[in-house]
């Protein structure tokens, strides 16, 4: 396609008539007398409707004349491709040829890989049945072995509440006997005792003094007894526990009310025995 320059009117023409119409607009206006006649009114609406269509005539006729050399670069670049058309039919006749071989070896890579998937089909099933026959013994073995885990897990969680409840004892005696020094002491070494708990999953905790009593996570020294509504407890006597996020045993609390405290005094200790006795909640 032929590059067309853009069409260059001379505007000046009808810019020179448009300030003459407008001056002589401008002329009779400052000539007239107020207000001025009909005829003058007449004379210079016309003189300003007159350099108005100057000024917008040369923008009309350059936007003609590109509209018609567009028009005309368009039907050329249309009998362009026109006569290209022979040579995209030639294109496409050679893409269809090619599009049949394609078509060809794709079916044979479809039989192919139906006889590559039977083959897989067959050697799936026969390593499925050796795999059932395998792991019939296996899961014996594994349900044995995971027992055995289960067991030596409960036993060693055993050892590490035994272990942890001796030390909140040492530190409620000493927390008794006043001397700050031995406090401090037997107070660094429960919380490294417990610090170590906390990284195989078991996490002791207490009850704060006057903390609402919640049986969900607390328990009373008498089992039996039913506290009143709003309790709030004196008093941790055996810590509770947690492994791995599960409750294995509730923390084991005094509660402030006389009644209470006169049901539990009988029951200290059944209290004190209690942190020897079996993780009876602990399901591991």
């Amino acid at each position: 396609m032929q590059t067309r320059s853009e069409p260059n009117l001379a505007r000046w023409p009808f810019f020179a008539g448009d300030v003459a119409l407008l001056g002589a607009a401008y002329f009779v206006y400052f000539q007239s007398k107020l207000p001025m006649g009909a005829w003058q009114l007449f004379f210079v609406i016309i003189c300003v409707a007159g350099g108005a269509v100057l000024g917008i005539l040369p923008f009309l006729l350059e936007y003609r004349l590109a509209a018609r050399l567009a028009q005309a670069d368009a039907l050329s670049d249309a009998m362009s491709r026109f006569q290209n058309v022979e040579k995209l039919a030639a294109q496409i006749g050679n893409a269809t040829n090619q599009w049949s071989g394609v078509q060809e070896k794709a079916a044979k890579t479809a039989e192919l890989a139906s006889g590559l998937a039977e083959r897989m089909t067959a050697e799936v099933k026969g390593f499925a049945e050796f795999m059932q026959q395998a792991n019939d013994s296996e899961r014996a073995t594994l349900r044995l072995e995971i027992e055995k885990l289960r067991r030596a897990e409960g036993d060693w969680l055993q050892v590490v509440v035994r272990m942890l409840d001796h030390v909140y004892a040492l530190h409620q005696g000493a927390l008794r006997s006043g001397q700050p020094r031995l406090i401090e002491q037997l107070g660094n070494f429960q919380n490294t005792c417990r610090d170590a708990a906390r990284r195989v999953g078991v996490t002791p905790y207490t009850a704060e003094k006057a903390e609402s009593f919640n049986a969900e996570r607390h328990q009373l020294v008498d089992v039996d007894a039913k506290p009143a509504a709003g309790a709030k407890i004196e008093e941790t006597i055996a810590t509770g526990y947690t492994f791995q996020g599960r409750l294995v045993r509730h923390a084991l609390v005094k509660l402030t009310e006389t009644n209470a405290a006169e049901a539990e005094q009988p029951a200290i200790k059944e209290a004190q025995d209690q942190t020897q006795l079996p993780l009876a909640e602990a399901k591991v």
